[in-house]
């Protein structure tokens, strides 16, 4: 009989087909998790599924004549192209190392489909499909990757607009640790110098010797809270003479010993020992609670000059949200430099009612202090005149035209250990931090992850940053700043070249005085009201890292739910211990939360070891780290659904070009320290 006959058609399986289980990863075989979906899913799992018909359809009496597919992969001589909107682009560089049948999971991992198979013409591999940001899993849309170098002028233009972008994580920490400590308009100026410079020598350092991923190095928001509580500590309350250098030399002192204590971890690969314990369901709450721990200090300030401070934070998200898609040369200008264009803004309308005398009050002069004022009049608007008002600074007036930065420029540093133990504990914060970042950056311009060494040279390079930021008395210490991950997303711009050239911009500009003393007369209510914007991107950012676990699984949900909870409330109580309601406090109430350490419920005849205990508790990051290590590394639950980290694997690193080139240190340095084993490839 003929083989056209219909009576011997293969008739096909029901449609759409089954997919045929696939083998289940390396950590699945030890664990025996089979799921529906998994983030390490091979290339044939994630393959697009046709397009199911619509229930309002007829039916076609006609049976397809192709054999069912196998894996939900039609024939390939049989199968009609899809349609457009069924496909998403697939994305593959050849010099990323990584085998064409391969696909990297959400987390980084790469699995190949044994046995391997060519798939279909019209099948698409894809990492992960990305969202209306550009956050995705690997470098699909990237302008320029990890070792990508266009040209000078390109990289400079890119290098410069990366900084600029985060400009705001850059200047808005000394604005407000330097009037806390009692710091005149000059010092502020200064400190500004010295943050811009430590970080453009910290940067080169870190992309050259350390994890060599493009990410900023810079005072990050992590020390802001234990710095703040450091500054109000009680033996620094009744200083009136050069309180501004007493306080440095103390925060210089703590601040390399905490450093030091970073170093030791990774530089000794203990780091690459607790990095296990680390997980997006640890680093999600921990820099969450770093955002939302100043909630007492954004608004109460912006409330001062509400006309200013609330249309500061109006107009930056207005230009972060309602017009991110506005691209101006290819370039979504107000969403990378919402913050820079929004203050400017602000600033320049808050010059204009300056100028038209709004801020001006009859037989009121602003250089008087309020309390040799005579007048009931002056004395009611003495506050509007001081934060409304842009010309009250005179920073810029004062700051020389050249300026360098020197080590121990504001004296010896001292050491007192209670502080110091303070710190220690906060650089261990700082490293979870740079964990989440490392990993969410090298899933963006990189071959991939980093090895548990690479990872390991990494913190112990920040941590000698931060000795160099003690040294130079910066104020807080150096560590890699959170936004890093958002802002290599939205500019696509991943060059390790480009941060390079751009931190080489920003030690120039460090050594033009003028431009601290520029920085430094920001008015105060706007950089409050930009750190609410920056807390409250920094909070969200944190728990983006979620992205990587099963954030509906009810064991991830309850953890995070009482990491936050008791980030704020237990801080709370350490806060409100032993204050009367009606009691006379001699700091702003945006500082009370940070004076903890003469009122704590620590109260042992050792007199350091209750400053540290009642610090380290009011302090939410800390709360919140604990509880969530904890509970994470306690309750069962698969790698999946923990969304654990996968880092590359060392002989797999050092086997793989791409990788190698990625992550070695440059001009063969790495050979010498090739026997440090844990702090390498």
């Amino acid at each position: 009989m003929s083989a056209s006959d219909p009576k011997q058609r293969h008739r096909p399986g029901p449609w759409p087909p089954e997919p045929k289980p696939m083998p289940p990863s390396s950590w699945a075989k030890k664990t025996g998790f089979r799921p529906k979906f998994s983030g390490e899913a091979n290339a044939s799992e994630i393959a697009l599924q046709p397009k199911p018909r619509d229930p309002h359809t007829a039916l076609d009496p006609q049976p397809p004549r192709a054999p069912p597919p196998a894996n939900g992969v039609a024939h390939r001589d049989k199968a009609p192209p899809p349609s457009s909107k069924d496909q998403l682009p697939k994305k593959r560089r050849d010099s990323d190392g990584v085998p064409k049948s391969s696909v990297l999971s959400t987390n980084g991992q790469a699995t190949t489909e044994p046995p391997p198979r060519r798939p279909a013409r019209h099948e698409e591999v894809v990492d992960m499909p990305p969202d209306d940001d550009g956050f995705v899993s690997r470098h699909s849309h990237m302008k320029y990757e990890l070792r990508d170098s266009p040209g000078l002028v390109p990289i400079g233009v890119y290098g410069i607009q990366h900084y600029v972008s985060m400009l705001g994580s850059l200047i808005l920490v000394p604005l407000v640790v330097v009037p806390a400590m009692g710091g005149s308009h000059e010092d502020t100026s200064a400190v500004v110098s010295t943050v811009l410079f430590v970080s453009g020598v910290t940067t080169l350092l870190h992309t050259s010797i350390g994890s060599r991923l493009p990410l900023i190095q810079g005072p990050s928001f992590v020390y802001l809270a234990p710095v703040l509580a450091i500054i109000n500590s009680p033996e620094f309350q009744g200083l009136n003479e050069n309180k501004f250098k007493h306080i440095m030399k103390e925060l210089q002192g703590a601040i390399i010993i905490g450093s030091a204590f970073q170093t030791f971890l990774g530089y000794s690969g203990l780091m690459s020992l607790l990095v296990r314990l680390i997980n997006p369901v640890v680093v999600s709450p921990t820099i969450a609670a770093v955002g939302l721990s100043f909630y007492s200090y954004g608004f109460p300030l912006v409330g001062t000059c509400l006309e200013i401070g609330a249309v500061q934070i109006l107009v930056v998200v207005v230009f972060s949200l309602y017009l991110r898609k506005i691209s101006v040369l290819g370039h979504r200008i107000f969403l990378i430099y919402a913050v820079p264009l929004g203050l400017a803004i602000t600033w320049a309308a808050s010059f204009l009612l300056t100028e038209a005398g709004v801020y001006n009050y009859k037989g009121c002069d602003i250089n008087i202090p309020a309390s040799n004022m005579v007048s009931e009049h002056c004395r009611k608007h003495v506050s509007r005149m001081k934060h409304c008002r842009v010309d009250t600074s005179h920073a810029l007036t004062s700051s020389p035209w050249f300026r360098f930065p020197y080590p121990l420029q504001w004296g010896t540093p001292v050491i007192q250990w209670k502080m110091a133990l303070v710190m220690c504990v906060v650089s261990l914060i700082s490293s979870v931090d740079s964990v989440g970042s490392y990993h969410a950056s090298s899933l963006l311009v990189a071959s991939r992850p980093p090895t548990p060494g690479v990872l390991s040279r990494g913190i112990g390079l920040e941590g000698l940053c931060s000795v160099l930021a003690g040294l130079w008395g910066s104020g807080t210490g150096s560590t890699t700043l959170t936004e890093n991950v958002h802002t290599i997303a939205v500019t696509k711009m991943g060059s390790r070249r480009a941060v390079q050239l751009g931190a080489c911009f920003l030690i120039v500009l460090s050594l033009v005085g003028k431009v601290g003393g520029f920085i430094a007369s920001i008015p105060e209510v706007m950089v409050a009201g930009l750190l609410c914007f920056m807390w409250a991107m920094l909070s969200a950012l944190g728990l983006s890292n979620l992205r990587y676990s099963e954030a509906g699984s009810s064991r991830n949900i309850i953890i995070i739910g009482l990491s936050l909870f008791f980030s704020l409330s237990i801080p709370a109580y350490f806060q409100q211990y032993g204050i009367s309601p009606n009691s006379n406090l001699s700091v702003p109430s945006y500082f009370q939360p940070y004076i903890v350490a003469s009122h704590g419920p620590f109260r042992t005849e050792y007199g350091g070891l209750n400053y540290f205990l009642n610090t380290i508790f009011s302090l939410h990051m800390v709360i919140a780290f604990l509880v969530a290590v904890i509970l994470d590394n306690t309750v069962p639950g698969s790698k999946q659904e923990r969304g654990v980290y996968v880092w590359s694997e060392p002989e797999v690193a050092r086997n793989d070009p791409a990788v190698a080139n990625d992550y070695e240190l440059p001009l063969r340095v790495g050979r010498l320290f090739r026997w440090v084993k844990w702090v390498g490839l």
